[in-house]
């Protein structure tokens, strides 16, 4: 398998560590606020990563972190009048939901910032002990300039670097570019006791102290979102090795934003679109379908149309697998499955391993047309599907029931057999291809053939 590698900034091989295990962190929410679509895009991509590694047959370790105390949480805290605590439980749980609806795998390990306090003060000890940290009226800072290193991940010259806005006026600091990992307690904040009185962690100390503590000093993959490469992950790398004098992680693999109106989709400027409403308006494997169909590293643009476009060829595959109820278990076709793979090789191209999926079902499609057999098609079907996490089902059955259903899919309330068949002919009219294609589709599936004629489509049960 090839990834693309964030640290050296090309394709490498990937090899992990310890042959058959593969180790995997991911940086997970900051949860002071309720999930946004882009917040989704980066757990499918990872949760694929993770599922192919795991279907090629490696025992993988995937820790995604939850960072449940920090500013913009103390902030969020204040604004309701509640504590920390509870606005951190309360998005957690939103957060949790909304990834299970997605399909994600649970992590193997999920652990809590506020858990684990005493590992980032072992740590913060260790960086101080080797010249790399200093206390200063009871805040830590790390000393960017004592690690040879910094700038390594984000390809920056260290003094190109310019300061975020006031850091150059905070005496505290023995140069502007240092940044914290321990702040001394306020009043009314969270607080935890510490060698240089009470105070709390900083935001870069808590993953650094939570990936050595599940997945060891060095392990094989990092990952998270192209906005986390400078500063966070850069200073992940800087106390992680400096502490250890060790390779921190030896790939990094950094998913594209998700754009809204050209911009990138962010809490912090109310530009965003719930994750939470978008699952409840679409279907919540044609949002993950809608994730996938882009490359994970490029930017994606968020539309309506999209994730209609998304429903529609989600129809497509879920009525092909269902025109196939009584198919025994099979080996999957080998010319398929090398194609998929040789796309999942190339770093994660989920775009072109839906493209052999499609190519798959449209074969399958004309093959039982023709009266042909498919059954390795079907099983190779049942392989890639698994893979990417695209097993969820709706509809399902042969009744009204089942057709309201799938009218509802088509934004029909109430639908008839008929107001789909009229539909269709509205897709075909417009040559909206892809939404024609999943009517007939779906429709067969429910045992419901359409014949197009000079007259216009008919339907039968067939």
């Amino acid at each position: 398998m090839q990834i693309h590698d964030t640290l050296s900034g090309t394709t490498v091989p990937f090899i992990p560590a310890e042959p058959g295990r593969v180790s995997i962190y991911v940086c997970g929410p900051t949860v002071q606020s309720e999930p946004h679509l882009g917040h989704g895009r980066s757990a499918v991509s990872f949760d694929v990563l993770r599922r192919y590694l795991a279907w090629s047959g490696l025992d993988v370790s995937f820790v995604r972190n939850v960072t449940d105390i920090e500013d913009k949480i103390i902030a969020r805290a204040a604004e309701l009048g509640v504590s920390t605590s509870e606005v951190a439980e309360r998005v957690f749980g939103e957060f949790s939901a909304a990834y299970d609806l997605l399909g994600n795998l649970p992590p193997t390990i999920e652990p809590k910032a506020t858990e684990h306090i005493p590992e980032m003060i072992s740590l913060i000890e260790e960086l101080i002990e080797g010249g790399h940290a200093y206390e200063s009226d009871g805040d830590v800072y790390f000393s960017v300039r004592s690690f040879d290193g910094y700038g390594k991940l984000s390809h920056h010259d260290l003094d190109d670097l310019i300061p975020s806005e006031g850091a150059g006026n905070d005496t505290r600091k023995q140069d502007p570019l240092d940044f914290a990992l321990w702040k001394a307690a306020k009043p009314g904040e969270p607080q935890w006791e510490s060698p240089w009185g009470p105070g709390r962690p900083g935001w870069h100390i808590e993953c650094s102290a939570m990936a050595t503590r599940y997945l060891g000093d060095s392990f094989d993959i990092h990952a998270g979102g192209t906005d986390l490469i400078f500063p966070h992950h850069e200073n992940e790398i800087a106390q992680s090795e400096a502490a250890s004098g060790k390779p921190f992680a030896r790939y990094w693999m950094h998913n594209g934003m998700l754009n809204l109106g050209g911009e990138k989709m962010a809490k912090s400027t109310g530009h965003v679109v719930t994750l939470i409403e978008s699952l409840e308006r679409w279907d919540p494997t044609a949002v993950r379908l809608f994730y996938l169909r882009t490359h994970y590293r490029k930017p994606l643009d968020f539309s309506e149309e999209a994730l209609a476009d998304a429903e529609a060829s989600l129809a497509r595959l879920r009525a092909f697998r269902r025109r196939f109820p009584d198919v025994i278990e099979e080996s999957a076709d080998a010319d398929v499955m090398n194609r998929f793979i040789a796309a999942m090789d190339n770093d994660l191209d989920v775009a072109g391993a839906l493209a052999v999926l499609f190519e798959l079902v449209r074969e399958g499609n004309s093959r039982h047309d023709r009266g042909a057999p498919a059954g390795e098609l079907v099983a190779a079907y049942d392989e890639i599907v698994g893979v990417l996490g695209l097993t969820a089902s709706t509809v399902d059955g042969d009744d009204e029931e089942a057709i309201a259903q799938l009218g509802s899919r088509f934004g029909i309330e109430g639908a008839t057999i008929d107001d789909l068949v009229a539909l269709r002919d509205t897709a075909r009219a417009d040559r909206e291809w892809d939404t024609s294609d999943a009517i007939r589709d779906e429709l067969a599936a429910l045992n419901i053939s359409i014949e197009d004629t000079p007259d216009g489509a008919r339907w039968h049960r067939s």
